[in-house]
């Protein structure tokens, strides 16, 4: 192939007997940006790992400039010119650019000490040549988050990278900073620099991409010029069913005519909250839609506990409840899936099993000890009930993607077995075949009797799940709307909108 600056040939890899790439081919051309697209478990991450040396193939080749290479590790991608950008920013906030660009590569004297000078020359010059308007000595810390990001990628071509692989580069960017870096990656671009680019944002790959693979259940699906595909047919391989059909609405039903699960009365809380009223039935999807900053998130933290209540009354099941603390909360049957799952949601370094039992500790104890069997049973049982794609239960929670971290909060709630579920924001960031997964759990626990509290952004998604939808808007309820009453996305738009 023309051009060609690396060629993956039939790789495959598996892990304890389960097949995770299945002779994929993948390639990249000089100086073009490839889009690697895929649902969870589809093997990107997996592939991409080979190709930086965190893992090695169980067969297949690597080809760069023509040559075949052997990865087994980091050092043996960066001699071979590849380097990564992973999602999560590795920059010390307390250093300056220059600092963190040439940090454990540091000049040093005879006597050994550090040659910041020399850093900083070096870091203008490569800046100059990125055409980037940042000063080396700037602290990070008081950088906006495009420039961190930058600031990564110049890192990354500090150490010569040709070929650079950029993991979901834009999700913590403003529409600003996204637009600064797809002009960055312009000039990358014409620099002769390759890049891998990993995102779930179907329009920001018409946009900046040239080419695009797309993997699913371990196998190429398709390598096409982006100008020869639509948008459907990328969604439909990725899925591998109609869009329409993944978010078509499903009628569903459950009875008014009981006490509400839960019950709001004239909340307010802080400067976000001001006299929220809503009732939620057994079996109920009750969506809440509204722009930033309209109190959703807020009205879900001060229910929960996490947020003083100024005012108003809150009643689970027909009794008025004091809810001071999420402990308070979780008492009283409710659980809370938070917007940023890798923050507020999980603990990262421990393993799935340890994350899903984190709410029932207390419940598994056996004298001084956990109840590991039970503990294990648990977690099995909610690793196949959501369909969560792991090795086992053992394997730590930051290795899984987003879409399977996402279903470990919301595993680890279910093992409480709640009353009602809110759920802020719960398909952000992960892909469209993880948020078909999730719109179908959602379905399933509402149908078991669960309350859903559902806050989304992802308009699709919440006309997919909810059965009615509450519109906020300054801190308040704009307008009620029974999901059969709104006939569009457009509708319901026009209502967040406040016309």
């Amino acid at each position: 192939m023309e051009n060609t600056v690396l060629e993956m040939k039939n790789i495959s890899k598996s892990f304890n007997g389960i097949n995770v790439l299945n002779k994929v081919n993948f390639s990249v051309k000089k100086g073009e940006v490839h889009a690697l697209m895929g649902g969870n478990g589809a093997g990107k991450s997996t592939l991409m790992k080979i190709l930086t040396g965190v893992y090695t193939s169980d067969a297949g080749e690597i080809i760069i400039d023509g040559k075949k290479v052997v990865i087994n590790d980091m050092k043996d991608a960066r001699k071979n010119y590849i380097s990564m950008i992973f999602q999560e920013f590795s920059l010390i906030p307390t250093l300056t650019v220059a600092q963190n660009i040439f940090l454990t590569r540091e000049s040093k004297s005879s006597l050994g000490i550090l040659n910041d000078k020399e850093a900083i020359e070096k870091t203008k010059e490569l800046l100059k040549e990125l055409e980037v308007d940042i000063n080396p000595n700037d602290v990070v810390a008081n950088l906006g988050v495009g420039y961190w990001q930058m600031t990564e990628i110049a890192k990354a071509l500090s150490q010569e990278a040709k070929i650079l692989i950029m993991d979901e580069p834009s999700s913590s960017l403003t529409k600003n900073e996204t637009e600064i870096l797809f002009a960055f990656i312009d000039k990358l671009k014409r620099k002769g620099i390759s890049i891998i680019y990993i995102s779930h944002r179907m329009e920001e790959i018409f946009e900046v991409c040239d080419r695009i693979t797309i993997l699913r259940d371990g196998k190429n699906v398709v390598t096409e010029n982006i100008k020869d595909i639509s948008m459907d047919t990328v969604v439909q391989n990725i899925v591998g069913v109609e869009m329409d059909k993944a978010f078509e609405w499903v009628e569903r039903t459950y009875t008014t005519d009981v006490t509400p699960v839960l019950e709001v009365k004239n909340l307010a809380s802080g400067k976000r909250v001001h006299d929220v009223s809503f009732k939620l039935y057994p079996g109920e999807i009750l969506g809440i839609a509204g722009l930033m900053g309209s109190g959703r998130s807020e009205v879900a933290r001060s229910i929960f506990g996490m947020d003083r209540i100024d005012k108003g009354e809150v009643f689970v099941k027909g009794e008025k409840k004091s809810i001071s603390t999420s402990k308070d909360a979780i008492k009283n049957g409710l659980a809370l899936i938070p917007e940023d799952r890798r923050v507020q949601g999980l603990v990262l370094d421990h393993s799935v099993k340890d994350n899903m039992i984190l709410p029932i500790l207390s419940k598994l104890k056996r004298g001084f000890t956990i109840d590991n069997k039970k503990a294990n049973e648990i977690s099995e049982k909610l690793v196949r009930k959501l369909n969560i794609k792991t090795d086992d239960i053992f394997k730590i929670t930051k290795l899984l993607s987003g879409g399977n971290q996402q279903k470990i909060v919301l595993a680890k709630w279910l093992a409480n077995n709640p009353d009602v579920l809110i759920l802020d924001e719960p398909t952000i960031g992960v892909d469209i075949g993880a948020k078909t997964e999730i719109v179908e759990i959602i379905r399933e626990l509402a149908d078991d009797g669960k309350g859903i509290l559902v806050i989304s952004s992802e308009l699709p998604e919440l006309l997919a799940v909810s059965d009615r939808v509450i519109v906020m808007h300054e801190g308040k309820i704009l307008k009620e709307m029974n999901r059969r009453e709104i006939h569009s996305e457009e509708e319901l738009q026009h209502a967040i909108q406040g016309y």
